[in-house]
């Protein structure tokens, strides 16, 4: 799948020639609202498969039924962008390689989720690499929440993906350049990522990468249909 390392959003990395986010780090991808955070997250998400890791995929506003049809029609994409026929192959690794777990109404909390994971591991022994937790409300998550979230993640030697909504009238940056709603908590996070509209297109933008220095204009434009990477 060396096709799907030009069009991954995770292609972002090698700007800086980083390896991107290892086993028991962090990363936020920060956008407005209908700008794409959950197609971005799960086009990573099958990059992370296709190299033959499991995920976990948690959402905290979407069943999963909902869920399962967006990495449905985000497969397809996929499948067009690589000009690729629909591998009966690649659709069982993607449905073998990820779970997805769903806490609508605020019913999200540590210890469900660990005790969802623990089930996971006793009942068929899925154990993840990577975790997508996608709606997490960081304007009133409490900082103890990502503190022990991200313990979790060096435990279970996982990498954990989250979306952060930000807000057009919210314009608060603070000194490393970092913005609402994540200004406040950015060192918990080894990768800070922001999605952005800009006139030229759809772009991803690098703007921390753990202690790498961030390169002027690190950013990738994203088709702004499939988001991926634009050849």
């Amino acid at each position: 799948m060396d096709r799907l390392r030009k069009v991954s959003p995770l292609r972002i990395f090698d700007i800086c020639g980083s390896d991107g986010l290892r086993p028991g780090n962090m990363a936020v991808l920060i956008a407005r609202a209908g700008v794409g955070k959950t197609a971005c997250l799960i086009n990573i998400a099958l990059d992370k498969i296709f190299q033959g890791k499991m995920l976990v995929h948690i959402s905290v506003e979407e069943t999963p039924e909902k869920v399962r049809f967006y990495y449905n029609v985000i497969f397809q994409d996929f499948l067009k962008v690589l000009d690729l026929d629909d591998d009966l192959e690649l659709r069982l690794r993607v449905d073998r390689n990820k779970m997805i777990l769903s806490y609508l109404n605020n019913s999200f909390d540590l210890n469900r989720l660990r005790s969802s994971l623990a089930n996971l591991s006793r009942k068929t022994g899925f154990k993840p690499d990577a975790m997508i937790i996608d709606g997490l409300d960081f304007e009133n998550v409490e900082k103890e929440l990502l503190l022990q979230l991200r313990e979790l993640a060096k435990v279970l030697e996982v990498e954990i993906w989250f979306s952060a909504l930000s807000h057009r009238h919210r314009q608060d940056v603070n000194e490393r350049g970092i913005p609402y709603p994540c200004h406040e908590v950015d060192d918990l996070f080894d990768v800070i990522l922001q999605l952005k509209p800009e006139p030229t297109g759809l772009y991803l933008w690098l703007l921390k990468d753990r202690e790498h220095p961030i390169v002027q204009n690190a950013k990738l434009k994203l088709d702004s249909t499939t988001f991926l990477v634009e050849t």
